[in-house]
């Protein structure tokens, strides 16, 4: 049995905790929060207002990380280098630099696995499609596009300021909203050559981070990708993730993966799993991440998303940011090889 902690009790450690507590795997041995108004949040487990003191305290066997951006690298160091394993959410960092760090902290330390919580990997349809495209089975790659039309109103960022402050945050729509789908875009098109981008801020909030942000992107293998994301819809609409082949144009739209075959012909494939209530663009598979990175951890096996995967994502909006400041193309050149 996993002995496992939390640090950070916002919004997304609830999604944690039931999946903590579902798994036969792992029992929560430990919470920590700043906020001690929440030490009767969760039942019958020790509460910490310092993760240092936790991690000296308690014998865990993983953590999680539920932290803001600019929290990532300190706790995650903090956890590694107390030989703990770590279950990170998304995003790596709040910077370039402190995820490049985080990716050396992984290599330094062998011994110690970090998952990153980019579980919209193993939604059922995404699983599909990655199938599909390793299979080659409808030609060359052509064509992918992401899609993220949400809403974010500003009392989203007023009552949690750090939402909107580059320092804290590290961006707005990319690196928070749209993060999973610049993973997926890297994921299913290979190793990018080159983007172009630009930002802006279309609603008058007065924060420093991007609510809207687009990009051209060109494959090492001749495919290109367009990126699109804001937060200045009127709701939060479904993402839509598109892969244009030679044969066959495939989709994934309201959690479902559809094909259009040369034919015109529309055939639906395979539906994801729906998180219930109003946050249903969670998704689903954080109980499958959670568990697979478990598994891993019991196995001391490599088969969960490593801080190396979550890397590429994260220079790609370093380099949306600098396009956009250049108004150029930027070439794509990381700081470790494009997984």
């Amino acid at each position: 049995m996993l002995r496992v902690g939390i640090i950070g009790l916002g919004d997304i450690s609830k999604i944690h905790i039931e999946a903590i507590n579902e798994n036969a795997h792992a029992e929560l041995a430990a919470v920590c929060d700043i906020d001690r108004s929440l030490e009767n949040s969760v039942k019958g487990v020790p509460f910490f207002t310092d993760y240092h003191a936790m991690l000296d305290e308690i014998v865990l066997d993983c953590v999680h990380i539920c932290l803001p951006h600019y929290l990532h690298y300190p706790a995650t160091k903090a956890a590694v280098e107390n030989g703990v394993h770590v279950m990170l959410e998304k995003p790596l960092a709040h910077q370039v630099t402190d995820s490049r760090a985080i990716v050396e902290l992984e290599e330094k330390h062998p011994d110690v696995k970090i998952c990153v919580s980019l579980q919209n990997r193993l939604n059922e349809t995404v699983e599909e499609l990655a199938s599909i495209i390793a299979s080659g089975k409808y030609g060359e790659l052509n064509g992918l596009k992401g899609i993220v039309t949400w809403h974010r109103p500003k009392s989203y960022y007023d009552v949690k300021p750090w939402r909107g402050s580059m320092e804290l945050a590290g961006g707005g729509v990319m690196i928070n909203q749209s993060i999973h789908t610049l993973d997926l875009l890297q994921w299913f098109g290979g190793k990018i050559d080159s983007i172009r981008g630009s930002i802006d801020c279309l609603l008058d909030y007065g924060y420093e981070v991007e609510d809207t942000a687009t990009a051209h992107i060109k494959y090492q293998n001749g495919a290109t990708g367009l990126f699109f994301a804001t937060n200045s819809h009127a709701e939060n609409s479904s993402v839509e993730l598109q892969v244009i082949f030679e044969h066959a144009k495939l989709t994934i739209k309201d959690s479902i993966l559809t094909m259009m075959n040369d034919n015109g012909k529309e055939v639906r494939l395979v539906e994801d799993r729906k998180l219930p209530g109003t946050k249903f663009y969670y998704g689903a598979s954080h109980v499958k991440l959670i568990d697979q990175f478990y598994q891993a951890i019991i196995q001391d096996s490599n088969d969960y998303i490593h801080a190396r995967e979550a890397q590429t994502s994260m220079e790609m909006i370093h380099l949306i940011r600098e396009s956009s400041d250049a108004k150029q193309t930027m070439k794509m050149n990381l700081f470790h090889d494009q997984t």
